[in-house]
């Protein structure tokens, strides 16, 4: 089959490319239709390595996708050839300690699509456990389908914010998972969400959505004042950050209430530091997530009710074969592009 690999780092290329997978009795044969292009692929293309993750072989690269069932195993009976699903690409030991206490995002296990040395998605065809493979209504697309991975990461953030009808939120960063987390905070009961970035075009796009408020964090008196307006000067419920920015974090407890939560959704480069006394003052709860667990099923419920509205996200699409031209643009990063698609038909 043809799959896009990652040879080295700034070098890739559609090649053939001979599957080892083999179709278990638990299994689904998926053709793969829609795949998203991630921030990680991008900086694996660039660089080769994120943290201790390192690209020593060649690697095929995607995991957000979608596609249709050709073939399922003998023992899998809630999916069907001719299904239109979505894949969760991280397979745990589900044997392991975490994954017994449901929390199997973090096991240390997890072989996770297009993660060294784990080959992704971006191919014609993959065999993937049923458990894991998520039937689409049909009133969402393939590409919504493909977007479900990184709405699942925001989904996460939202369930771990523990969220009240009415609460308002502050989300820091207003890329691809500010966005989605922003998102996620309104469909899990958020009445408002400020959201800030430092680019004007990437809140343009959070402008298109009814209940969220863009602001440039350029404008600190701005960002103030549209706090204390919502909130009659008490600050936000909850504050998710997502630039992974370490100025921001080193003063993130500075428009939260007393009493709220914050939750570490970007990951910084290095280490970042943090004022613990200004957090401690207004005892504030601090949660983080990594990745997302049984979050699917929910996402893909919230997208077909249309409380999760991802098409204004949807930046450009490219066909397969364009594979390359689709990474060079994402390299560019456009502050305009949210989720550029691959599609392999």
């Amino acid at each position: 089959m043809k799959a896009l690999v990652l040879e080295k780092a700034g070098k890739i290329s559609i090649q053939d490319w001979q599957s080892p997978e083999v179709l278990g009795d638990n299994d689904v044969e998926i053709k793969i239709h829609s795949v998203g292009i991630c921030g990680s692929d991008v900086h694996y293309y660039q660089h080769g390595r994120i943290g201790p993750f390192i690209v020593e072989k060649p690697m095929i690269l995607g995991h957000e996708a979608s596609g249709t069932i050709t073939a399922v195993g003998n023992k899998v009976s809630h999916l069907k050839v001719g299904d239109r699903v979505c894949m969760e690409p991280g397979i745990p030991n589900l044997q392991s300690p975490q994954s017994r206490d449901g929390i199997y995002n973090l096991d240390p296990e997890v072989r996770f699509w297009a993660t060294p040395p784990i080959d992704g998605c971006l191919r014609e065809s993959v065999i993937h456990p049923a458990a894991f493979t998520f039937k689409l209504p049909e009133n969402v697309s393939f590409a919504e389908g493909a977007m479900v991975e990184p709405l699942a990461i925001g989904m996460q953030a939202a369930t771990k914010a523990e969220i009240k009808p009415g609460d308002i939120a502050l989300v820091i960063g207003s890329g691809t998972i500010g966005i989605m987390t922003a998102l996620a905070a309104l469909a899990g009961g958020c009445s408002d969400v400020v959201i800030c970035d430092v680019f004007d075009e990437k809140l343009e796009v959070a402008k298109q959505y009814s209940g969220l408020h863009p602001i440039n964090s350029k404008n600190a008196q701005a960002l103030t004042d549209k706090i204390n307006e919502l909130t009659e000067g008490s600050g936000v419920n909850v504050l998710f950050e997502c630039s992974g920015s370490k100025a921001v974090i080193a003063n993130i407890s500075e428009h939260i209430a007393p009493g709220g939560i914050a939750v570490l959704v970007g990951m910084p480069i290095d280490p970042a530091p943090l004022d613990i006394v200004s957090a401690q003052a207004k005892e504030i709860t601090f949660k983080t997530i990594f990745r997302y667990a049984n979050m699917y099923p929910r996402t893909i419920r919230l997208l077909s009710s249309g409380k999760l509205n991802v098409q204004p996200l949807l930046s450009a699409t490219f066909k397969f074969n364009d594979s390359i031209a689709a990474y060079e643009r994402a390299v560019e990063g456009r502050p305009t592009d949210v989720k550029i698609i691959l599609e392999m038909e």
